[in-house]
């Protein structure tokens, strides 16, 4: 009923043409039919096939002559009785076809004689600049949780006629496929359910990361987003006590089990290869959420004003696909304040502080930076993101977990090692050094046909020559900014 009133008003607003950019053609179709029923007046349908025909009749006649654009618009254009035309697919007749154009804004100059309103509908639509002013948008309303939760029943309903079973559900679990299909249509999220229900005749947690692979396909942002598979969990981030410690404290109110305030997010500053990216991995798998990349090279566009519009879509799809983490890897990359692209980065820069200052959805924003001094203030200043923590080299009792953990991972015993030996060998290695020596050390021991031993594994270590030595004087620098200035990660 409020998508019926508020294209009411649209129409009593005398605007000569509503473009509706939507997937669900039909819906739009039968909201315009039953507005045009209740206000009195004729309702029109066309596309480039079937041509125009009277949409309150179910079998009404097409009318063959108006299958080309120019034909039926100008059709429209000679018709004095009022109504309300739906046109399908318009917008490939209109590229490059002044003709098509002008007809358009004949129809819309004379709305006040006329009194016909035009609604395009398409799955996108780009109006030229000649009908713009014209032009008002309109989109149809995505269904709240209330309905969603009613599309969930209704599959389960239909799986038991066709099976003859019950679909096994518990509350938790309803709940929470629910909320991940938030953002969707009544037909994706249908299609959604049934999906979920049809391969076991049960909604789990386990059903929830292949609901959200298949919401973030139906989105899809051209590579300025990426789904991210693969969210490790905590189990598997030797250290960083002391942010995962904040993080459980503040999961409740995240998931607005509490009163307190939502948590924004984090910025994780540290050395390359120091495990930040794993930690904003390990954010989303220890509260159970989907996790978005944000590429910021691909969010760069030669066309003027498009690079914020990649970052208004793309903070626009976190917000539908939520809740979920939004990790922005090496930030600094993609906002450091410069001079030399146009202010490119500034107006990027600016269209994310506003999102991040009036953001209310369960988007939680983890950014990761390598050399936080390209950072503008306003960014990291307390009040856009809740901390900062400084991932430092990991300490000696720590390299003995990373070393567990990665010897584990490729199907070699700890247990056959000296690791605290490894450990001692391997000071100032950050945790990918010290997981590249023990990949290196299994190519050398596949190459003598031996295998992976203590000897070698020390031999690897010893011919890598880690970060903090090439690059001393930038840890040291990095260091001296983040006392005081952030919280260490693993305290």
């Amino acid at each position: 009923m409020s998508d019926l009133n508020d294209l009411k008003m649209l129409l009593e607003s005398r605007y000569p043409i509503v473009v509706i950019e939507t997937w669900e053609e039909l819906r739009a179709l039968d909201l315009i039919r039953r507005l045009g029923m209740r206000e009195g007046r004729p309702v029109f349908a066309w596309n480039g096939v079937d041509g125009l025909r009277r949409l309150e009749f179910e079998d009404a006649p097409s009318q063959k002559h108006t299958v080309e654009p120019d034909a039926v618009l100008g059709q429209i254009r000679g018709t004095n009785e009022p109504g309300i035309y739906a046109l399908c697919d318009l917008h490939p007749y209109l590229e490059g076809e002044p003709k098509q154009v002008r007809l358009l804004k004949e129809i819309a100059l004379h709305h006040e004689r006329l009194h016909h309103t035009l609604v395009l509908i398409s799955h996108q639509f780009s109006i030229p600049p000649e009908i713009r002013r014209y032009c008002t948008r309109f989109s149809l309303s995505m269904p709240d949780e209330k309905q969603l939760e009613h599309i969930v029943q209704d599959e389960a309903r239909r799986f038991k006629q066709e099976k003859g079973e019950r679909v096994r559900a518990d509350r938790n679990s309803l709940d929470r496929l629910v909320r991940n299909l938030r953002g969707l249509s009544v037909e994706d999220a249908r299609k959604l359910a049934r999906g979920a229900i049809i391969h076991d005749g049960a909604i789990t947690e386990a059903d929830l990361p292949e609901i959200n692979k298949a919401k973030f396909a139906l989105m899809e942002m051209d590579g300025v987003l990426s789904y991210e598979y693969d969210t490790e969990s905590f189990a598997d981030v030797g250290g960083l006590q002391g942010l995962k410690d904040w993080l459980g404290k503040r999961e409740q109110a995240f998931h607005g089990q509490t009163d307190i305030d939502s948590p924004r997010g984090i910025m994780m500053v540290g050395v390359q290869g120091g495990g930040k990216s794993l930690a904003a991995k390990a954010v989303a798998g220890l509260w159970g959420l989907p996790l978005l990349r944000m590429d910021m090279g691909a969010i760069y566009n030669k066309f003027f004003g498009e690079s914020e519009r990649n970052v208004r879509e793309a903070l626009e799809l976190a917000e539908t696909m939520s809740p979920c983490v939004l990790w922005i890897d090496e930030i600094e990359k993609g906002i450091a304040v410069g001079d030399n692209d146009g202010g490119t980065s500034r107006r990027v820069l600016g269209t994310l502080l506003t999102w991040m200052a009036e953001n209310q959805s369960q988007v939680f924003l983890v950014a990761t930076a390598n050399d936080i001094e390209r950072l503008p203030p306003e960014l990291i200043r307390k009040g856009r993101l809740d901390e900062i923590f400084f991932v430092d080299l990991p300490s000696p009792a720590v390299r003995e977990v990373i070393f567990r953990i990665h010897l584990e991972k490729r199907g070699q015993a700890p247990e056959r090692f000296d690791l605290p030996t490894l450990s001692a060998h391997s000071d100032g290695f950050t945790g990918a050094e010290i997981e590249q020596a023990v990949v290196a050390g299994l190519y050398s021991a596949s190459a003598a046909d031996g295998v992976l031993d203590q000897a070698l594994l020390e031999a690897e270590l010893a011919a890598t020559v880690p970060l903090s030595v090439t690059m001393a004087e930038s840890l040291a620098r990095l260091r001296q900014w983040c006392q005081g200035r952030a919280v260490h990660a693993g305290a």
